[in-house]
């Protein structure tokens, strides 16, 4: 029986900015019911990845298909079965949340957007704070608000830049077992982005390592940190960093 489609699939892709290469030649696939994490510090070229395979940059070249479409080319026809969240990414301040949520739902054309405000709202904790301006927000709300905008098209990719950021550690946990849920039972593929290494094991089926553009390391999170004969992720993660791979090999 031949297996699922990638949900993501990036092939030999590469970014320059001048005589910068942002990204250096990658691959890699994303099944679908998976979570894949994209580690790196800063400039290894997680950012740059991620905006290639949501269609906002273009790739000096390479190949990008997003649930079998090409994102360079067609990334129309497939914008509506994916999201993007990020709680670094602010709302428009004087809209409710509510009104927030409405104009993104339009925009992905979600049927009876109204009752699906309403089963988001309860789901996260917002029913309460639907009609107050997004400007008036905790940190952890507006964290909770992003991942309702996130989830408000139920999406078959999700891309999550640090999901949990700015929350308790109780609210922390329930919105890592909403997102293991919701994986589940849509069948969704994950991409996510964090500098929490617990939740990072905790979530990720695989994790892809980055330095300047490149992977330097692709395998399951319990694999990388017998591999480098560490006790947990974040400490592989520092290896990386600080180039000390070989005095862990």
């Amino acid at each position: 029986m031949a297996s699922a489609p990638a949900a993501i699939d990036v092939k030999d892709l590469f970014k320059t900015y001048g005589s910068v290469r942002a990204v250096d030649g990658i691959s890699f696939a994303v099944a679908p019911g998976s979570t894949t994490a994209l580690l790196g510090g800063n400039g290894a070229g997680k950012s740059t990845t991620i905006g290639m395979i949501m269609g906002l940059v273009l790739p000096t070249s390479g190949e990008v298909r997003v649930l079998s479409t090409d994102m360079i080319r067609r990334r129309h026809d497939v914008l509506h079965r994916m999201n993007f969240e990020s709680p670094y990414v602010d709302m428009p301040h004087r809209l409710t949340v509510r009104q927030n949520l409405k104009v993104f739902g339009m925009l992905y054309g979600v049927a009876d957007l109204a009752g699906r405000i309403a089963v988001l709202a309860a789901d996260l904790d917002l029913t309460d704070l639907l009609d107050r301006p997004s400007g008036k927000l905790s940190a952890g709300q507006k964290t909770r608000v992003a991942l309702a905008k996130a989830l408000i098209n139920e999406p078959e990719v999700m891309l999550l830049d640090e999901p949990t950021a700015s929350l308790d550690p109780d609210t922390a946990d329930w919105i890592r077992s909403h997102l293991e849920r919701y994986r589940d039972r849509r069948g969704a593929a994950i991409l996510l982005a964090s500098h929490n290494m617990g939740e990072v094991e905790r979530l990720c089926d695989r994790v892809i390592m980055l330095k300047q553009g490149r992977i330097e390391d692709d395998a399951a999170p319990g694999e990388l940190i017998r591999r480098f004969g560490r006790s947990n992720l974040e400490e592989v993660f520092l290896d990386v960093a600080r180039g000390r791979r070989e005095a862990a090999s």
